[in-house]
């Protein structure tokens, strides 16, 4: 980056994984945000944080006795979370709910500012309950709590914004809010509109329209949302419906997918809409201290013994199953590592589509697989997904295992210490992936359809396989046949031989694994790609 003095930028988010106990993150979203602003801090780059204080965060899922996923909360209390002893008010319902904003920079990130509205003066104080619970009025009130308080709360802690990144369209209202301040100023709509648009980046993350949020514009009225612009103007920004991806594609300068694929997906999905700003690929990264353990960087570094390094985490991830499920599992077969949000475009169990083909890998535990993932606690089809896996390790005992409660430390266990790491969407559908990237910086090996970021790291056969060929089609039940039968060719004719019979082949490939990742998949290239093609002005 040019040593010139860089931007400041406001970064809202919806979810910040910063820590397994720090329960303000759901998935893939948080966990990105939480190492954007670790990534930050690492090379001082003025990015300035801002969430919401989630008092139960997301569900803890738990799987019961019939092997069915339920949900619970608890209310948790952080004691070192710092008083910035600021307050702000946003309108809702249009009555006042008052935001108390705490600060936060103990796991190594930039200082994190976050809104709660758990405090006396609100009748109101669960706005800030639970991360994307409940419906649609209470969704608005949050997203006015991170978007309109949040550029309130920059302005009574006087720091000096020159860019709002919206990560993802929940921040949207963020610019409404600078739009009103704008109008308040003098300038009418339009010019209002154009002046905010230069300050706005925007990334989108959802290659599914219909995964994209939307509000009626009644429901944003009555629940204040508007505040202060007429229908006819938010209905020119976002819609009627009101789309919040839509809004943020409008009021923003310059938009981003998170993958080179996923910004093509992205501008062929929002190419009717008018007056929408270009979208570019960034390809998310991870953050390597966190999540690539010391033990195979040093190795790597210093010309050390992959194999005997990943035998040592991998024993330990065998025990941390063993702890948590009570399956001992063998740690000389090949084990593979699967580990997302149960949707269905991820096909969690297209490895078990064709059982008499798999059965006996299984049956014989030459193939064992760890599964993780949480449902969305309303999402029903979700919750089938988890208990389809969960009916598969109690039919394979010895080789299949799903651990319940998804979350960073189990995360982080399975992409240091599984063989390989299997994805499996429905291409073009996976943004971005960055369990991958964990994965593979730690010597796991890639198994994965050519979607989000693997298109632009895998050398077939080098450092990971391909599954396919990059096939697509809007017919799910050919594309899951075509993708069933790659995913076992590929397995079952390059994955097991060169495990079982050709160690040092895996080794090699290990190495190349590494090496072509570290550097290019971890937050300085990230970041360094924000500020070059997004927040310093060409």
């Amino acid at each position: 980056m040019s040593e010139k003095k860089l931007p400041t930028v406001a970064y809202f988010s919806m979810e910040f994984g910063l820590h397994s106990d720090f329960k303000m993150y759901a998935g893939g979203l948080g966990i990105l945000a939480g190492d954007y602003i670790k990534g930050a801090k690492d090379i001082n780059a003025p990015i300035v944080p801002i969430g919401l204080k989630w008092k139960q965060g997301y569900t803890d899922q738990r799987i019961d006795a019939n092997g069915k996923p339920y949900d619970t909360y608890h209310n948790y209390v952080y004691d070192f979370l710092e008083d910035t002893g600021v307050k702000v008010s946003v309108k809702v319902r249009n009555v006042d709910v008052i935001c108390k904003v705490w600060k936060t920079d103990k796991f190594g990130n930039n200082p994190l500012y976050l809104l709660d509205t758990d405090i006396p003066e609100n009748s109101d104080a669960w706005i800030t309950g639970q991360l994307y619970g409940w419906f649609g009025e209470e969704r608005i009130a949050q997203e006015i709590v991170l978007g309109i308080g949040g550029v309130k709360a920059m302005r009574a802690l006087q720091i000096p914004i020159d860019v709002y990144h919206f990560n993802e369209g929940h921040a949207a209202l963020a610019a409404i809010e600078l739009i009103r301040e704008k109008m308040c100023a003098g300038l009418t709509f339009e010019k209002a509109w154009l002046a905010t648009r230069e300050e706005v980046v925007f990334t989108t993350h959802t290659p599914i329209k219909e995964g994209n949020e939307t509000h009626p514009l009644e429901r944003l009225e009555y629940m204040s949302a508007f505040n202060g612009l007429t229908r006819d103007q938010m209905e020119r920004i976002g819609g009627n419906p009101f789309n919040m991806t839509i809004a943020g594609l409008r009021l923003s300068r310059i938009s981003n997918g998170v993958a080179d694929l996923h910004a093509d997906t992205s501008n062929k999905m929002w190419k009717e809409v008018s007056g929408r700003s270009e979208i570019i690929g960034i390809t998310n990264a991870i953050h390597t201290p966190t999540w690539v353990d010391e033990r195979m960087t040093n190795a790597f570094e210093n010309g050390g013994d992959l194999w005997a390094t990943h035998t040592e985490i991998k024993g330990e991830l065998i025990q941390f199953i063993a702890e948590r499920s009570g399956i001992e599992l063998n740690p000389d077969n090949l084990l593979i590592g699967f580990s997302r949000r149960a949707a269905p475009y991820k096909r969690s169990d297209l490895i078990f589509s064709q059982p008499e083909i798999i059965e006996p890998y299984l049956e014989t535990g030459k193939i064992q697989i760890v599964f993780s993932g949480k449902a969305h606690p309303l999402d029903d089809t979700g919750k089938r997904i988890v208990s389809n896996l969960v009916a598969m390790m109690k039919k394979y005992p010895k080789a299949v295992v799903f651990l319940e409660n998804y979350d960073m430390t189990i995360g982080a266990q399975l992409t240091r210490g599984s063989d390989i790491w299997l994805n499996n969407p429905r291409r073009p559908l996976e943004a971005s992936g960055t369990s991958g990237m964990k994965a593979a910086m730690n010597g796991v090996l890639n198994c994965s359809i050519l979607d989000g970021w693997w298109p632009e790291a895998c050398i077939d056969g080098e450092n990971g396989w391909a599954i396919g060929d990059g096939f697509e089609t809007t017919d799910f039940a050919v594309l899951d046949r075509h993708d069933s039968e790659a995913l076992y060719d590929t397995l079952l004719n390059r994955v097991l031989p060169t495990y079982y019979e050709n160690r040092a082949k895996w080794v090699e490939m290990m190495h190349k694994s590494i090496e072509t990742t570290r550097e290019e998949f971890a937050t300085k290239r990230m970041l360094e790609d924000y500020y070059n093609k997004m927040y310093i002005k060409a």
